[in-house]
């Protein structure tokens, strides 16, 4: 996502990083190039003058400009609606810290079945099971960021949080990593109304929490899986091209010199508007103007560690040449 300060005067003819420029500067200066051949043939092609008035463009302009807009929208509401989600999940994972430290009793650190390695300098001790659960809900965030993105956890942000008898069994065949975690959070919930640690009611609450996450990430995978229709999008790409290019044809008998200036600010409209809607129709990816996901999960581990009264939690993330990832 592109952070900074809105540009004012010239800073806004003079500002490159952050703008669209860098993906259509391509096929934006090959249109300039061919106004600028068109302007010098006078509009002939091989001999044979191209009879063509700006009528055309007129009424194919207009639908073409209102219907990029619409794409535009359609794909902005997915980007918006990925941020609010991603928003829930912020909300609703410092409201189960909450849950777990309050609301489950704390018998000194309830066994576990296995043997625990010692826990990282770092982190909390993993045999309480509510810090499990914690560090679960933070995992739960990271292995959703991965998914979305469809990237390994190269860097062991999953593996970091997880015992490792729970790691490995996300590495034996679960597609769908989240939804396992998930599972093993309602497992954890159901020992401790066992346990007699919490009672139903409040079981209830808590399991709320964990639904309204599962449902977050259910809706985050659904933008994912379903794009704005292929040949939608096809179809106004084709047309932006054949309308930008033909354009010269229709302008040089009119305006002559500033035939390549013209089509240039159109071209540089039309293609921005189509290579932005791109982007943003998949707001979880790796690209500056996509959701800065692991900026949200470092927020999302900080404030959970944070509950749990550790002071050694990492530095939230910054921009790096405007850009947050």
């Amino acid at each position: 996502m592109i952070v900074r300060d809105r540009p004012s005067g010239w800073q806004l003819f003079l500002v490159v990083r952050g703008s669209v420029l860098k993906q259509i500067r391509w096929v934006l200066l090959g249109n300039i190039a061919v106004a600028i051949a068109v302007t010098w043939s006078h509009g002939a092609l091989f001999h044979y003058k191209v009879t063509l008035t700006a009528i055309p463009f007129t009424l194919i302009g207009l639908p073409l400009a209102i219907f990029l807009g619409f794409r535009n929208t359609a794909a902005y509401d997915r980007y918006w609606e990925a941020r609010k989600l991603w928003g829930e999940l912020l909300l609703r994972s410092r409201c189960l810290a909450r849950q777990c430290l309050t609301l489950i009793d704390d018998p000194a650190a309830a066994a576990l079945p296995v043997q625990l390695p010692k826990p990282a300098p770092e982190l909390a001790d993993l045999a309480d099971l509510r810090v499990r659960m914690i560090y679960r809900a933070i995992a739960f965030c990271q292995a959703l960021k991965h998914q979305l993105r469809a990237t390994p956890d190269a860097a062991g942000e999953v593996q970091a949080l997880l015992l490792p008898q729970e790691w490995q069994a996300l590495l034996d065949g679960r597609a769908n990593r989240p939804a396992a975690l998930m599972m093993t959070m309602g497992a954890d919930l159901t020992a401790c109304r066992k346990q007699g640690r919490i009672d139903s009611v409040l079981t209830a609450a808590i399991d709320q929490t964990l639904s309204a996450m599962t449902g977050a990430a259910a809706a985050c995978e659904r933008i994912k899986s379903s794009p704005l229709p292929f040949s939608y999008t096809l179809l106004l790409h084709r047309t932006a091209y054949m309308y930008c290019f033909l354009l010269p044809f229709g302008l040089v008998d009119s305006i002559g010199l500033m035939t390549p200036f013209v089509v240039g600010i159109v071209a540089y409209t039309f293609f921005g508007l189509d290579a932005l809607g791109d982007e943003i129709e998949e707001p979880f990816g790796l690209v500056p103007n996509d959701l800065p996901l692991d900026a949200i999960c470092r927020t999302i581990e900080i404030d959970l560690r944070q509950a749990l009264g550790e002071t050694d939690v990492p530095p939230l993330l910054l921009p790096v040449d405007y850009c947050l990832m």
